[in-house]
């Protein structure tokens, strides 16, 4: 496996890590063996990667003392109706570009669809499973309630016999979709609301991608995934807190019936961001009403968005790592992780130039034709980054926004009659302000000072970056900002269309950005200069119209209510 270093071993365990090493030193397991099982009816989202990364983290740190840890990748592919080959292989490329691999530990539920359903015939003939006739609203309307037992189904004191003979015919398609479902018995009085007799299987004529027509009963998750995990000798099954109700079914399971081997299974918190969304159902609500650019849209917080908006798997990891691993659901700010991929990106993007808004400045006393060649580091926090070369001509571009003809107090950048250092280049000063009929400032002119070069800004003096016009290259710029307007979309008033908390300005596209010309050859993400972290859309772009995604910016926006 392809994975980040472990931890400093003098650093402290989250409790998943240190029941695993304590299996290890009292020799309750040799290795560690962990899966990952997405269910491939979506695209993979961060709140996934932070499982993802626990799970193959936590084999790749035992690897070298204790060979066999690994960890599995397994697709629960038990509900053919939702599920799709496009999933699948989305999947198999987020999982890699995060930097982990399953070598040959690429599983499926439906591998072991025959084993299952051997079990399921161990639990009718010990009277433990029964066939049931009762519809799914019937079963849900007989479960009771937290403060209610349920009531038991007039099906379920069949004789072992005649569920046999029932479920056979269920397996042979003689009876049509939610007519009949398999049942465990178990107890309808338990507190546990999962353990009032749970179907297990139940009837769905929809061929499968792997299988074919040869099922036309499916387990359901609860059943597949403890048996599965058995099967391919689990050690650790890690599960996000919402399964730890139904632990006590995964664990009645394994002990009623003949399974190699009997995993642990230990809950944790699962990620919730704020300002985005982790629903699969929401995440699927947008790509097919067409509010966003597919699964893969940048504002998402889907694998594949973060990749295309360009985040890096290294910050993703930092960023998982950062959290932590606890039992207490909790909402983690949007902001984290954003500062994980700054500090990673500060360290591995090299640095160019752009402006986004243009407006022309022309320095007067430059030398007509001149073009002079200025240093700039590539990487300032890279010493071995090297540096490059810009040119400087008598006509460049700034950006609008380091202009201002009525300065406002505490604006320090350009105005009528006020100096700016340029980034790299020297002073200049504003002495004329020119404007079309319909009075917008359209070009700047005034002189540089030959002197400023090498000497410090003055106090007072802001710094602004720029670009020579004749040597800049026209680009589409997309400015992406968080998905929702509110943290947490669950606060909007029972009825209310949660779509109605998208952020209506969390894309703005400039058409008319000019950028430096290396910036459309890095092959990563990069850094404009003042204006924060791009890359080239990976679905528009193109050599003969490049468009840039804003990655993300070089501060917190958010820290602080925007001004209107």
């Amino acid at each position: 496996m392809s994975l980040p270093a472990p931890a400093a071993p003098t650093e402290s365990l989250d409790f998943i890590r240190e029941i695993a090493q304590e299996d290890l030193r009292t020799g309750k397991h040799p290795a560690i063996i962990t899966r990952f099982p997405p269910e491939p009816n979506g695209y993979l989202h961060i709140g996934h990667a932070k499982s993802i990364c626990l799970n193959f983290g936590l084999a790749q740190e035992h690897a070298a003392l204790h060979p066999g840890s690994r960890c599995h990748l397994r697709f629960d592919d038990t509900n053919p109706a939702k599920e799709d080959l496009e999933y699948v292989e989305s999947i198999q490329q987020d999982v890699r570009w995060l930097g982990f691999d399953w070598g040959p530990h690429l599983h499926h539920a439906s591998d072991y669809f025959e084993q299952i359903h051997g079990f399921a015939l161990e639990l009718i003939r010990q009277g433990l499973a029964y066939v049931c006739d009762l519809t799914v609203d019937e079963v849900r309307a007989s479960r009771g309630s937290l403060t209610e037992p349920g009531q038991n189904s007039p099906f379920r004191d069949r004789r072992p016999e005649e569920n046999l003979a029932l479920f056979a015919r269920m397996r042979d398609g003689a009876f049509p979709d939610g007519s009949r479902t398999l049942r465990a018995k178990i107890d309808m009085a338990s507190p546990n609301i999962n353990l009032r007799d749970p179907v297990l299987y139940r009837i769905k004529k929809v061929p499968h991608d792997r299988t074919g027509d040869t099922w036309c009963i499916y387990p359901i998750y609860d059943m597949a995934h403890g048996y599965s995990d058995a099967i391919e000798g689990i050690t650790h099954s890690i599960c996000t807190l919402e399964f730890e109700a139904h632990r006590p079914l995964y664990d009645w399971l394994l002990q009623h019936s003949s399974a190699p081997c009997h995993p642990r299974q230990i809950e944790f918190s699962r990620l919730n961001l704020t300002y985005t969304v982790m629903s699969k159902r929401k995440l699927l609500e947008l790509v097919e009403r067409h509010l966003v650019d597919g699964w893969d849209d940048p504002r998402m917080p889907t694998l594949s968005g973060l990749r295309r908006r360009g985040y890096t798997p290294s910050g993703i990891r930092a960023f998982c790592h950062s959290i932590g691993v606890t039992k207490y659901n909790s909402v983690t700010d949007m902001g984290l992780l954003e500062a994980a991929l700054r500090e990673d990106l500060n360290k591995s993007a090299p640095r160019f130039l752009g402006v986004l808004r243009p407006i022309k400045f022309t320095i007067t006393n430059w030398p007509e034709g001149h073009v002079e060649h200025l240093e700039a580091a590539n990487n300032p926090a890279d010493p071995t980054a090297g540096s490059r070369l810009l040119p400087f001509t008598g006509d460049l571009l700034i950006e609008q926004d380091d202009f201002m003809e009525e300065p406002t107090p505490g604006y320090f950048r350009l105005a009528p009659g006020r100096s700016a250092r340029l980034r790299h280049a020297y002073n200049v000063t504003c002495q004329e302000v020119i404007k079309n009929d319909s009075g917008q400032v359209v070009e700047l002119r005034g002189p540089y000072d030959p002197a400023s070069r090498d000497s410090k800004p003055k106090k007072g003096t802001a710094v602004i970056h720029w670009l020579s016009e004749t040597h800049a290259l026209p680009a589409q710029v997309r400015l992406y900002d968080r998905l929702l307007t509110v943290p947490d979309p669950t606060d909007i008033p029972p009825g209310t269309d949660w779509t109605t908390t998208l952020n209506p300005h969390s894309l703005e596209i400039l058409d008319h950005a000019r950028v430096e010309p290396a910036s459309l050859t890095a092959p990563g993400t990069f850094q404009f200069e003042r204006l924060g972290y791009f890359c080239q859309d990976s679905r528009h772009s193109s050599p003969a119209h490049p468009v840039l995604n804003r990655t993300v910016t070089l501060k917190d926006t958010w820290a602080k209510p925007k001004q209107t």
